[in-house]
């Protein structure tokens, strides 16, 4: 739904236009009201007019029918109708309930204490989560959570292709990670995970990341997703290693011989192993009694040179 003002003439220029909801979305949500006031109507309208009839007379039942129908149909008119500004107040849910919170505790600290008591609580509100380097590193960490998730809307909504309708995913909740944040998002039709995959490079220069890392987040869900925003490595940070502390600084230092380690090789220098075989006795032949050599055995039937031809 988009607001503007009118176009003035003498060259005067119009203030523009603030949109709301988006043209398509709108157009999109009175069509599917409407069609749920006419399906919950009807089948609410004939199931109380069936269950009546068993009570009152048919006509009668139809008339008590009539009268249940309406408002069950008015109200599923009304909450499919006001679903884009539900689903606007969700993505700024967070927002919204801190904001109350913070102002209300300010309204009743101020009201039950005196000057000089609220601000000594509000500086240390403010001042311990500033000065304490682990508490302000969480602050801080959830305050990007808040921020992708507005950040991964604009994505869906200007370079993101969404469904004909316009309607644009769901944006669930998001968790602060040792390396930047993790988003869950449920993808309306239209949209699958092979759709993002191409588009990583554009989500993390929209979301102020190195990258992003995109899967699924259920088996059996293919439209249930997890973003992963990559901020820092940690990977490259220094680890201290606790053997530096055994080491005892008065021991004597050993000189060893400094190794000598070849920058190059040639094949002339390498020198190759010899290989000695071991000798195989030689086997006597065999004499008979009278000193003459018996005569070779007959090859057999399984020697025959037609089996190797």
């Amino acid at each position: 739904m988009s607001k503007s003002s009118p176009r003035r003439s003498f060259g005067r220029k119009s203030t523009g236009t603030v949109t709301v909801i988006e043209a398509k979305v709108h157009r999109s949500s009175a069509r599917n009201a409407r069609m749920a006031f006419i399906l919950t109507a009807v089948i609410i309208g004939v199931l109380a007019a069936v269950v009546a009839a068993a009570y009152v007379h048919p006509i009668i039942a139809l008339f008590i029918g009539a009268a249940v129908s309406v408002p069950c149909g008015a109200l599923a008119w009304l909450l499919v109708r006001i679903w884009p500004v539900l689903r606007l107040l969700w993505w700024w849910t967070p927002e919204i309930v801190l904001a109350v919170l913070l102002l209300t505790g300010w309204v009743q600290l101020a009201t039950h204490t005196p000057t000089p008591v609220t601000l000594a609580v509000v500086a240390v509100v403010l001042g311990v989560p500033a000065a304490v380097p682990a508490l302000r590193r969480q602050v801080v960490a959830w305050v990007w959570c808040l921020i992708v998730r507005h950040r991964l809307r604009v994505c869906f909504a200007q370079f993101i292709i969404a469904n004909q309708s316009g309607s644009l995913p769901l944006i669930l909740w998001a968790t602060p990670t040792p390396v930047g944040e993790r988003v869950w998002v449920y993808l309306r039709p239209g949209l699958s995970l092979a759709d993002l995959e191409g588009r990583l490079d554009k989500i993390a220069v929209t979301c102020h990341a190195s990258s992003v890392l995109v899967e699924r987040a259920s088996d059996g869900n293919a439209a249930y997703l997890r973003f992963d925003i990559k901020r820092r490595e940690v990977l490259t940070a220094t680890v201290t290693s606790p053997l530096a502390d055994v080491i005892d600084p008065d021991a004597p230092a050993t000189d060893r011989p400094t190794p000598v380690i070849p920058t190059a090789l040639d094949l002339p220098d390498v020198q190759a192993p010899t290989i000695t075989l071991p000798v195989q006795p030689k086997k006597q032949a065999a004499t008979s009694a009278n000193g003459s050599k018996p005569a070779p055995a007959p090859s057999s039937d399984a020697d025959d040179l037609s089996d190797w031809l």
